[in-house]
């Protein structure tokens, strides 16, 4: 294959990587927003606001509960049987459990059956997720030129800003419907939506080869007979490490993306819409920076830009309040664009790159998984419910800043033990 010929193929591999990761995001994210604004009257309708929000933020938790199942499950089969195959399952498990929801009848029609039936579905879409994400970083890194891994793989990571500006775009457009039409079907769409996305998901991904990484060790049957064990017990410094990089930067984002708009709306009484398009507009900047950021990391290393990420976070806690608390839609605005990018896309926007790169082949796909999905059901499942019950004991959230800089610490602490990797050989 000549050189024309190779870049193409990296470009179609990339590109097969991204779109999936743009549509499972989404996925994942149109749960979230629904759940801020509208889930809790129609699943939960006989607590008071603020605990039917809370519980309706609970089930949202449930979703990156079940990310660290999805990671072990489709991790040890991914490192058994191949990273390509994985990537098809976990589209179409996260793609119809997403449809699912759009059909479900209300608290209204079932009674209880429907926050259970909501919570099963939840999982079935964490599940999907948290073998999603491992799979998609892999095809691409194990086929990357290593002096651009952190480029390409930053590629992957904003199929993240993307499906937030997606779902977010969508809810924003659906709630301008008359309220009464929004909460009977209306927030139904962006969930049905999902399946055409999955159609083209699923068309895309299956024209991807496997990694040449994962076919050489098949060929020498250098397999993993037990992955998870592996990747935990043999590696487990590296496991933790992950684990403890991912915690400041998944708790900041779903502190943002989910806590904030609930904050905002109920406590501050800002417009939806002002909540939502400060979001979009972050997410857009973050498509900018991400892999502004991933790039940066070829040059100087994926370590230092992961303390200025960390750092900023710690510096910009209660900052971030103060300008939501003015209740200028500017200063709102720019608090969420900047916070996004500087908090969220230095440290996120390497992760596809730095996470895999501490793991060998043999269990890179279980251990930057597992590491990813079960910092990210602590930190993303818990904060916003955490930050929500902080806000509401304190009457502030002044609680939640501290919150944000203890997670950081932990962070910073990792990073300090973490190895550079750009240089590594995979």
């Amino acid at each position: 294959m000549n050189a024309a010929s190779r870049k193409v193929g990296l470009l179609s591999i990339i590109f097969a990587g991204s779109i999936g990761t743009i549509i499972e995001w989404y996925d994942f994210l149109i749960y979230g927003t629904a759940a801020a604004l509208i889930f809790n009257s129609l699943f939960f309708p006989n607590f008071d606001p603020t605990t039917g929000t809370l519980a309706s933020l609970g089930t949202y938790a449930v979703g990156f509960f079940a990310r660290p199942f999805g990671a072990v499950i489709f991790g040890r089969f991914g490192d058994r049987i191949g990273r390509k195959k994985m990537l098809m399952v976990t589209m179409g498990v996260m793609g119809l459990g997403t449809f699912a929801i759009g059909l479900m009848p209300t608290y209204e029609q079932i009674g209880i059956w429907a926050p259970i039936l909501l919570v099963t579905l939840r999982f079935i879409q964490g599940v999907g997720l948290g073998g999603e994400w491992g799979g998609a970083s892999l095809i691409v890194l194990e086929h990357a030129p290593s002096n651009r891994r952190g480029l390409f793989g930053s590629l992957i990571q904003i199929g993240f800003p993307l499906g937030l500006v997606i779902s977010s775009a969508a809810f924003n457009l659906v709630s301008k419907m008359p309220e009464a039409d929004f909460k009977s079907w209306g927030w139904r769409l962006p969930f049905l939506a999902s399946i055409i996305l999955l159609g083209v998901g699923w068309f895309v991904r299956s024209r991807v080869p496997e990694t040449p990484l994962f076919e050489g060790i098949r060929s020498r049957g250098e397999i993993s007979a037990r992955p998870v064990y592996e990747a935990i017990f043999k590696n487990g410094k590296n496991f933790l490490i992950a684990v403890g990089l991912k915690i400041s930067e998944v708790s900041w984002v779903y502190i943002l993306t989910i806590f904030i708009v609930f904050y905002a709306t109920s406590k501050l009484g800002l417009p939806k819409t002002t909540l939502l398009n400060a979001i979009v507009l972050a997410a857009l900047v973050e498509v900018v920076t991400i892999p502004f950021f991933g790039w940066l990391s070829d040059q100087i290393g994926r370590r230092g830009l992961y303390f200025f990420g960390v750092l900023f976070t710690m510096c910009f806690a209660f900052p971030l309040f103060w300008l939501i608390d003015t209740k200028d839609p500017t200063f709102v605005t720019l608090a969420i664009v900047v916070a996004l990018s500087l908090g969220h896309g230095t440290m996120f926007g390497l992760q596809s790159t730095f996470f895999p790169e501490l793991f060998g082949t043999r269990v890179r796909y279980t251990g930057a998984s597992f590491g990813f999905q079960v910092s990210a059901a602590i930190g993303g499942g818990l904060s916003p419910v955490l930050a929500a019950y902080l806000s509401e004991r304190t009457g502030g959230t002044q609680g939640v800043s501290l919150l944000l800089i203890g997670l950081a610490l932990i962070t910073l602490i990792a990073a300090w033990a973490a190895r550079e990797t750009r240089k590594c050989e995979l």
